[in-house]
């Protein structure tokens, strides 16, 4: 079961940004500046992004100490998915074309899944599993728990 609301992120129901005014997915976790949320798609269960919460299109537009802090998130979620998940590999993205609000695409794809090796963006390979999601090594509970211990621990 994904994390209580958030503390620190707040939607701005006004906004005509859409992470701005949705959160983006289940709740993971939250820190002062960056929520973490899980992306409700069955096909790919361990997809995560990493949201900056204040409004920033480009990844430039936050201070350099920011940007750490940002990829600190990052790095911790994809560790996390590597550790509990032992995915063939995980794809790392920001694109914001669609939603020009700063957020990272955490995804761990396995060779089973039925876009790979294309992105989770790019032509299926293959019919989708129904089940994904019993296919991983953590149930999503449990991934989502250790995503969360992992994005909020402090930086070493």
């Amino acid at each position: 079961m994904p994390s209580a609301p958030f503390l620190h992120w707040h939607a701005d129901p006004g906004s005509a940004c859409e992470l701005c005014r949705e959160a983006g997915g289940l709740p993971v976790a939250d820190a002062a500046r960056w929520r973490v949320v899980r992306v409700a798609d069955a096909a790919f269960p361990a997809f995560y992004r990493v949201v900056w919460n204040a409004h920033a299109a480009e990844f430039t537009d936050l201070s350099p100490a920011d940007r750490a802090e940002c990829m600190e998130a990052v790095a911790a979620v994809e560790g996390a998915l590597r550790d509990g998940l032992r995915p063939d590999k995980v794809n790392l993205a920001s694109f914001g074309n669609v939603v020009a609000h700063l957020h990272w695409h955490v995804v761990a794809r396995f060779a089973w899944d039925s876009h790979y090796p294309q992105p989770v963006w790019g032509s299926a390979q293959r019919p989708a599993d129904a089940d994904a999601a019993s296919r991983l090594a953590l149930p999503l509970d449990r991934l989502d728990a250790a995503v969360r211990a992992a994005a909020l621990r402090p930086a070493r």
